[in-house]
């Protein structure tokens, strides 16, 4: 059984309870009984998760647009890349040996993309700051020395990328763009097994849900694609521009709803 659980919660209520339906009508997959799995009902569970997730991405793409939210033209590439994986796993042909273990391989992977989408892209709808994103002020302490000395270094890192991409005087900057990445890449990966040992340590209740909002995030940055940053021309421009303001929103919105209430939680 797979759990919606309460990190997954957005806060729009639409969307939260579109997301806790996906959960529950695969749940209801997972368990249908071996027998039960012949290769017209997995046809069927399989179209119907689809049209679902379609609809629902339809859904929050409408609401992103009413919002005027950034975010909108990142949400539509990865649920299209959702719906053409999910495409190439349904033209897979079924059979009465093979029905039941393609049902588990497309559930996994369906639940496996949904946090991850969740925790990594639909908490950030609505949230994109006004005020600067780059700048570690008083109100994302947390309270813990360490975890707050490395939040103020993810800050400076990239604040670094944020003030190259906006330098239009400065034209040979790819190699030091890619430079801060890799090593925001690492340093983010660093901190995040920091918080998670100090939060087992305190034995915090929230250590499982925050290992699934960093991993999702890790994902993220390693699915960047630094060959896109060879010659910076507009587009790849704008890229970049989506790209550190995504980073910065998440990082602001995942202390604030997260990491300042480690401290709360201690059991």
């Amino acid at each position: 059984m797979y759990e919606f659980t309460q990190d997954c919660l957005t806060g729009i209520d639409q969307i939260d309870e579109e997301h806790r339906k996906l959960f529950s009508l695969i749940n209801e997959a997972v368990e249908l009984p071996k027998e039960a799995r012949t290769p017209q009902t997995v046809k069927n569970i399989l179209e119907h998760l689809s049209d679902y997730a379609v609809n629902h991405f339809a859904h929050e793409e409408a609401y992103m647009e009413a919002q005027n939210d950034p975010e909108l033209p990142l949400q539509k590439k990865e649920h299209q890349a959702f719906a053409d994986h999910v495409k190439l796993l349904e033209k897979q042909p079924l059979t009465g040996e093979n029905a039941s273990a393609m049902l588990d391989e497309i559930l996994t992977y369906l639940v496996r993309w949904l946090y991850r989408h969740i925790l990594s892209s639909d908490m950030m709808i609505g949230k994109m700051q006004k005020e600067d994103p780059f700048v570690f002020t008083a109100k994302y302490y947390t309270g813990i020395e360490l975890v707050d000395r490395e939040h103020r270094k993810l800050f400076e890192i990239i604040g670094e990328v944020n003030a190259l991409i906006h330098n239009d005087l400065l034209h040979d900057k790819y190699d030091e763009i890619v430079r801060l990445l890799d090593e925001l890449r690492e340093y983010t990966k660093f901190h995040f097994e920091d918080e998670e040992a100090y939060m087992q340590k305190i034995n915090s209740p929230m250590l499982e849900a925050q290992k699934r909002a960093h991993q999702a995030f890790v994902d993220k940055l390693m699915s960047i694609d630094l060959d896109k940053l060879e010659e910076i021309d507009d587009n790849q421009q704008e890229y970049l521009h989506e790209l550190i303001e995504f980073l910065g929103g998440w990082l602001i919105n995942h202390i604030l709803k997260m990491d300042t209430q480690i401290e709360k939680t201690e059991q």
